[in-house]
């Protein structure tokens, strides 16, 4: 059975990404930073999962060390952590150098620690899918206004790239999912009330579709990722926005 590690299910695209590869048959392990929150998100998924920092190569290669004991080396990873950490616009003169780092350990250092954990075994297979979850802000700028996320989200598409390139050889398809405006966390949630009736309205006219994204968007395109269909894809940035303009 093909094993799957999902990380970031503690926000709403994590999650329904996970359901969705348990719906194509994979067996999913799930993973985000430890604490109540985790073990909310694990106990509703009902799918075995080991909490890590992933900002921190440390608990990465430990979790990779969980993993793959308990289930095998995965060959489907999902890197779906990341998110704005809590943060709002400040001028940029304003900015902690703390944020700033928060903010690139779980959107960007957080994948790069973990294709160097399971690209190994994947190589040594001769196949495997890595799929990131960007975000439109790693093509443009961001609607958060916040300068880290979008800085990290772009760094995340240029790995993603790399990855590609680099682990084409040996089997492996690197792929990112942009999602456009979904209402998945609480952050999110924020953002979207603090627009107001006529920034909310704004924004839908903005959207092909008319509509903001659901997080089974997401999963169904990462879906596709990480299927058999896509196995001559590699290095593609998929926006899945509604038409965002």
């Amino acid at each position: 059975m093909t094993v799957a590690l999902v990380t970031g299910v503690i926000g709403g695209i994590g999650a329904a990404i996970a359901r969705r590869l348990q719906q194509d048959g994979m067996e999913v392990v799930v993973t985000d930073i430890p604490g109540a929150a985790f073990e909310a998100a694990q106990a509703a998924l009902a799918l075995p999962g080991y909490p890590a920092d992933l900002g921190n190569r440390l608990q990465v290669c430990e979790l990779a060390r969980s993993v793959t004991d308990r289930h095998g080396a995965p060959d489907v990873l999902v890197s779906a952590a990341g998110g704005v950490c809590g943060q709002t616009h400040q001028p940029v003169e304003d900015v902690p150098e703390q944020d700033w780092r928060t903010v690139f350990a779980a959107n960007t250092d957080s994948a790069f620690f973990l294709a160097q954990s399971f690209a190994p075994a994947m190589k040594e297979r001769g196949e495997g899918r890595i799929v990131t979850i960007s975000s439109g802000a790693g093509l443009k700028p961001s609607l958060t206004k916040i300068q880290a996320y979008t800085a990290a989200k772009h760094a995340l598409i240029g790995l993603t790239k790399q990855l590609a390139l680099e682990l084409g050889p040996f089997g492996i398809t690197v792929n990112s999912v942009a999602p456009g405006f979904v209402l998945s966390n609480e952050s999110t949630k924020r953002q979207w009330e603090s627009y107001g009736p006529e920034g909310q309205k704004a924004l839908i006219e903005n959207i092909h579709l008319r509509r903001l994204g659901d997080p089974a968007d997401i999963a169904n395109a990462v879906s596709f990722l990480a299927g058999d269909q896509a196995a001559w894809i590699t290095g593609q940035i998929l926006s899945v926005d509604g038409g965002h303009r």
